[in-house]
């Protein structure tokens, strides 16, 4: 010990400190009941690919290459844990820079959307992904960041009415929508469409708009069945049936073939017939293997998700986190439905994952990087908001 008595705490050590200190503000701050669902989706994904990984790896083998039974299924839990990564630091930032990080995230895949068409890979006759030393599919990262970015222009208006943030939007919205389409890639054009929709409904549009609104909606399909050769295709074998509508048919024979309780994990039989077992149709083979309770299971953690944010929002005044945080939720949620109502023969084959479960590299980590976000736009001071419910049901009496 130095002269004086005096103890010299060295410069590691408050390092150490503040970033503990960091951590628990965070852990205190962000919704642990919505982290707690989500890391719940993400371990039922798990064990989801690990079931339907040896049905995907025997149609995929060749004689040349045989895949492991659980090929699909270690893959996968690299990208969870790169996810999660990703997850984490996306939740620690600050609101205002989780904004900043996803209108610039958004900026960028824009303009990877744009290159894919001229230099991306194509797989399956579609080009959705580029090769920047891994396969990067640039729609999967701007879900987030457009999510984000839309809300931050809606909620301009508060500063001041006359910006044209309508206008706005629906040019943005139609640039996302042209270079989906030339990928082609309708599925996701719908769901960017749709988190557009309700970001915009929710933002104060008169019911004169939302009417136009969704009469334009109404038209855009009409005019991409009549025009878009690849909507046509999907929307004529969803009605009359064909390759597409017998994948689907399959997938719920594949649903329902557990009952109940399941067959049991890997050994289920109709999922080996399943063309995408580890990634359209998880839920499918959830179905089988876990039975139709596994499967209200998850749809009930969806439906859980979207409450807990709402319910999240029921005091915030600020417009940006409401818009943005209902936006993120939009995008996870209406993703999950759409996957499962295609599983159910309720609605086209649009080839989507389900979210959080589903095998995935670009999708689970743009999903959790976008959990992150929704973590880091609805972090609350616990005190902070105490005393706010103190001095409203004051101000009451």
């Amino acid at each position: 010990m130095p002269d004086g008595g005096v103890k010299v705490v060295g410069h590691g050590s408050r390092f150490r400190r503040s970033r503990r200190s960091e951590l628990l503000i965070w852990w205190r701050e962000i919704d642990r009941v919505l982290l707690g669902l989500i890391l719940f989706l993400v371990a039922i994904g798990c064990i989801a690919v690990a079931a339907a990984s040896p049905a995907s790896a025997h149609r995929l083998s060749t004689s040349q290459k045989a895949l492991g039974d659980l090929y699909f299924f270690w893959i996968h839990l690299r990208w969870v844990v790169v996810g999660m990564v990703a997850m984490f630091f996306a939740s620690v930032l600050p609101k205002e820079a989780a904004r900043r990080a996803a209108i610039l995230l958004a900026a960028a895949m824009l303009v990877a959307l744009v290159l894919v068409p001229l230099v991306g890979s194509e797989v399956k006759g579609a080009k959705r992904w580029l090769w920047i030393g891994f396969s990067l599919q640039p729609s999967e990262f701007l879900k987030p960041g457009f999510a984000i970015a839309i809300a931050w222009i809606l909620s301009w208006r508060v500063r001041d009415p006359n910006i044209p943030v309508i206008p706005i939007t629906i040019a943005i919205m139609g640039l996302v929508g042209i270079l989906l389409m030339a990928q082609p890639d309708f599925g996701s054009t719908v769901l960017f469409g749709g988190v557009w929709f309700v970001l915009v409904l929710l933002s104060g549009l008169s019911v004169n708009r939302i009417l136009w609104s969704m009469g334009g909606g109404v038209a855009a399909v009409v005019a991409a069945y009549l025009f878009y050769p690849n909507a046509t295709h999907r929307i004529d074998n969803f009605i009359s049936g064909g390759s597409e509508f017998d994948q689907v048919d399959l997938a719920m024979r594949t649903l329902l073939n557990g009952g109940w309780s399941g067959t049991g994990l890997w050994l289920g039989s109709r999922k080996n017939a399943l063309p995408e077992a580890h990634t359209d149709y998880i839920f499918s083979v959830i179905g089988e293997e876990f039975g139709l309770i596994a499967c209200a299971v998850v749809v009930a953690i969806y439906c859980m998700i979207a409450l807990r944010v709402l319910m999240r929002l029921l005091d915030e005044e600020d417009l940006f986190t409401i818009l943005a945080a209902t936006g993120l939720t939009a995008q996870l949620v209406g993703q999950a439905f759409i996957n499962i109502l295609v599983n159910l023969q309720l609605f086209p084959s649009k080839g989507m994952t389900l979210p959080l479960i589903s095998y995935g590299g670009s999708s689970t980590i743009a999903l959790l990087m976008g959990v992150g976000f929704l973590l880091a736009i609805t972090r609350r001071n616990p005190y902070l908001s105490r005393e706010k419910f103190a001095v409203t049901d004051l101000v009451r009496k």
